[in-house]
C-alpha cells in the first residue's frame, strides 16, 4: 500500500460514463490530486493516460475511483485492493450483498481505505439539515415525505445494461434517497413498496412508492418515477447535477413534534402549539457547495489518515440492503421477470 502522506495523491478513475466524467473533471482541478490515468475499455481518447483494464495499468498510483457499472464493483475493488490502492466506489457499493461482502473482505485484507460515493452526504445543505435536526429545531422528527420524479430521455436507456431490470430507478436513483434518509434518521427497520412499468413498459419498475420505518420511529415515504416531467428531485431542487435542469423546488419535507422543515430551501415552520395556531415560517440563508468536489477532498483526507470515511463500504452495504429490500417490494407487483 502506498504511503503518500503529505504528498499529492496519484489517482486513477475507472469508468468514464456520466458520473466518472464528472469525477475526472473535478479531480483535474484539485491541487492535491494528480490524475495519472483513466480506465475504460470503450474510451477512444482521454486528457490523461488511458488503460483498457486495471490489469493494464503500468503507472504508479495511490487510489482509484471505481465508477464502473455496479455489477463490476466487486471484481474491480478486489483487483484494486490487490494493487494496494485506496478506493472511492460509486454508489451503490455493489449490486448484491454478497458482492458488497467481497469488497469489504478484500479491502480489509489489503488494509486499504474505502469511501462509497453517496456524495449527497457531502452537500452543504444536507449538512445543514442534519444540524437543524440535531439542534431540535423541529422537535423530534416524526414523518418524512419525499418525491424524486424526473423524466429520463429515451436515449438514456440506449446503454445496454440500462435497458432491462438493471436500469430500474430504485438501484440507480433511489439508493441516493435511501442513503440520505439513513444519514438523517438512522437504520431502516421495515420496508414496503409498490411499483409499476405502465408507461414505458420495459422490463423494469419505473414508478412507485416506498414506505420506510426507521429505528428512531420516523416513518417516511418516497414517491419515485423516471417517466414524469416534474420539478421535484434532489438534483432539480439543489442544481448540483449539470445534466439535470434546476427548479429550486423542495422535494423533501420533514415533520416533527414542534415544527417542520423543507429541503433544499431549508424553510422552517414552528411556534404553533397545535393545529389551532398558525405556525411561523423562517428561511435560513442558503448554503451550497459542489458535493463531488467536497467528496474528493474528503477522500484525500481519508486516504491520508486525517479522517474516517463519512460512508465506508460497511455503511454503504447497509444502504444497499435497504435499497434491495425496496426493489424486492416493488418488483413482484409488476408481474415482470
Amino acid at each position: 500500500m502506498a504511503d503518500w502522506r503529505g504528498h499529492v495523491m496519484k489517482l486513477l478513475i475507472a469508468g468514464i460514463g456520466l458520473i466518472g466524467a464528472r469525477h475526472l473533471q473535478h479531480a483535474l482541478q484539485i491541487p492535491q490530486i494528480d490524475v495519472v490515468g483513466v480506465i475504460d475499455p470503450q474510451l477512444t481518447q482521454a486528457e490523461v493516460a488511458h488503460f483498457a483494464s486495471i490489469d493494464a495499468v503500468d503507472v504508479e498510483a495511490d487510489a482509484i475511483v471505481i465508477a464502473t457499472p455496479s455489477h463490476l464493483h466487486a471484481e474491480h475493488a478486489e483487483a484494486a485492493a490487490a494493487r494496494g490502492w485506496h478506493m472511492l466506489i460509486e454508489k451503490p457499493v455493489a449490486h448484491s450483498l454478497e458482492a458488497a461482502d467481497r469488497i469489504i473482505a478484500a479491502t480489509q485484507r489489503a488494509g486499504v481505505h474505502t469511501l462509497v460515493g453517496h456524495h449527497r452526504r457531502h452537500h452543504a445543505a444536507v449538512t445543514k439539515v442534519k444540524a437543524l435536526l440535531q439542534e431540535g429545531r423541529i422537535g423530534a422528527p416524526v414523518l418524512a415525505s419525499m418525491i424524486w420524479a424526473m423524466k429520463k430521455p429515451d436515449d438514456y436507456f440506449d446503454v445496454p445494461w440500462r435497458a432491462g431490470p438493471d436500469g430500474s430507478p430504485v438501484m440507480i436513483n433511489l439508493v441516493h434517497e435511501v442513503d440520505l434518509l439513513r444519514f438523517l434518521f438512522g437504520d431502516a427497520v421495515a420496508v414496503q413498496g409498490i411499483g409499476t412499468n405502465a408507461h414505458r413498459g420495459a422490463a423494469r419498475v419505473e414508478s412507485g412508492v416506498a414506505l420506510l420505518q426507521f429505528e428512531n420511529g420516523v416513518t417516511a415515504s418516497i414517491g419515485f418515477s423516471d417517466a414524469t416531467a416534474s420539478p421535484y428531485g434532489f438534483e432539480a431542487g439543489t442544481g448540483e447535477n449539470p445534466n439535470i435542469a434546476t427548479t429550486g423546488e423542495d422535494y423533501l419535507r420533514i415533520c416533527g413534534t414542534n415544527g417542520a422543515l423543507g429541503f433544499p430551501s431549508l424553510t422552517l415552520w414552528g411556534g404553533a402549539a397545535d393545529w389551532s395556531e398558525t405556525p411561523m415560517v423562517t428561511t435560513p440563508a442558503p448554503v451550497s457547495n459542489v458535493p463531488l468536489v467536497a467528496q474528493l477532498n474528503h477522500f484525500c483526507d481519508v486516504c491520508n489518515g486525517r479522517a474516517l470515511p463519512l460512508i465506508s463500504a460497511l455503511e454503504g452495504r447497509k444502504t444497499l440492503e435497504t435499497t434491495l429490500a425496496i426493489e424486492a417490494a416493488v418488483a413482484p407487483k409488476r408481474g415482470l421477470t
